[in-house]
């Protein structure tokens, strides 16, 4: 077996950046949709709630698939559709076409995790936690420059023509992976559709790494969520009075998070997968302080975003590489398992903070998101204790 190019990684790379994109381009531009479609401050949530459904759905239902069928076929079909829900974005004539598109652009960007399992598939054992930390690089870019460009674009054209754009990119995107990727892959497992989504759940049981980490996954992106969804709201409001573009220059403060993401799956190579994780967890409880200050403060804001970003991209990286060097075979259904409880944590987050920010003002945001942290912290610490995590983190070196 071939060590993967770097060419093959970086088509990898910007592929998923552009799928999870198409994710967060609402994040900047939910005052804008909820002026549009008159929805309240209070319940403009459910757009990111929504979407991030789709996601859990398309986790189940269509992630595991990629242990099963071409992955190619699979990979190039689910960005085409990715294409026309986009588009039923950019022409929803009332909330509800909305909501449906967003819901089942939610679902589709899991090809982002089908992606990722693939890679890490045609990475040598050696390799992989390099691999897979460059990839998830171009999905924290991605998610980055989709809050940036989304409200850039909305100042000089109106927040639906972010869509129309990433509906013109997906197709080209499609375009160039059906071109790219292997046309001929390893035999898939016989088995049928329903008990390869039962096997799903079946490894929850089995990989006590998988457990752990997915929980992890659930509260750190619970606490991101908590940071970025109702972010907007506090900026675009007076005294602060922020534009569009302004507020989404403030997704590339997390830029830090893509560059410690590679970094994170060396060392997770190397078997310090636990000693990343500690420091990424103690990151993000710190970052909730400067967070707080937002309103007396951007410059407080900045610190609070980039240290949070780089520690939960490095968290996330640190436990993608534990959980793939359990069950090679079963890449893509352990990616479905571990990212299911990921889009969790981010519906879940979404969904309570705009109620919190109704509710108790940006500091009971910030209350929030740093309870959410102390508990993953917490929770870390009693994983450690057991003994389990780390036996997964001396397989993984």
């Amino acid at each position: 077996m071939k060590p993967l190019k770097s060419s093959a990684v970086l088509l990898f790379s910007v592929a998923c950046g552009l799928a999870v994109g198409n994710v967060y381009y609402a994040q900047p531009l939910l005052d804008a949709m909820a002026e549009a479609f008159a929805l309240s401050p209070a319940t403009i949530g459910i757009v990111i709630t929504l979407t991030q459904i789709g996601y859990g759905i398309g986790l189940v239902l269509l992630v595991p698939l990629g242990d099963l069928l071409n992955r190619r076929r699979l990979i190039v079909t689910q960005t085409l559709l990715s294409a026309a829900a986009l588009l039923m974005i950019a022409l929803a004539p009332n909330s509800a076409w909305l909501l449906l598109g967003m819901t089942l652009t939610g679902l589709l960007a899991v090809v982002t995790q089908v992606l990722v399992a693939y890679a890490a598939t045609l990475a040598l054992p050696a390799q992989r936690g390099r691999v897979v930390g460059v990839v998830t690089s171009g999905i924290v870019v991605g998610i980055l420059l989709a809050r940036t460009v989304a409200g850039g674009m909305a100042d000089l054209a109106g927040w639906r023509a972010i869509y129309f754009l990433s509906a013109g990119l997906t197709l080209l995107m499609a375009l160039l992976l059906f071109r790219v990727l292997p046309k001929h892959e390893a035999p898939q497992p016989a088995t049928g559709y329903t008990a390869l989504i039962a096997s799903v759940f079946g490894l929850f049981k089995e990989e006590p790494v998988l457990r752990q980490r997915a929980i992890l996954a659930l509260l750190t992106f619970a606490s991101a969520m908590v940071l970025w969804t109702p972010m907007v709201l506090p900026l675009a409001a007076p005294p602060l009075s922020l534009s569009h573009s302004e507020i989404g220059l403030f997704g590339l403060a997390g830029a830090a998070g893509a560059l410690a993401a590679a970094r994170a799956g060396h060392l997770a190579d190397r078997g310090l997968g636990q000693w990343v994780s500690s420091l990424s967890l103690l990151l993000m409880l710190a970052s909730w302080l400067p967070i707080a200050l937002t309103q007396s403060s951007l410059w407080a804001l900045l610190l609070g975003v980039i240290t949070l970003d780089l520690g939960l991209q490095a968290v996330h990286v640190t436990s993608q590489s534990m959980i793939y060097s359990v069950r090679p075979e079963a890449q893509s259904r352990l990616t479905a398992g571990y990212m299911l409880f990921y889009s969790i944590g981010s519906a879940l987050g979404s969904i309570g903070s705009t109620a919190m920010y109704a509710w108790a003002g940006w500091i009971g945001v910030c209350l929030l998101g740093a309870g959410i942290n102390a508990v993953a912290l917490a929770y870390w610490w009693l994983t450690l204790k057991s003994g389990a995590p780390a036996r997964c983190a001396t397989q993984a070196s």
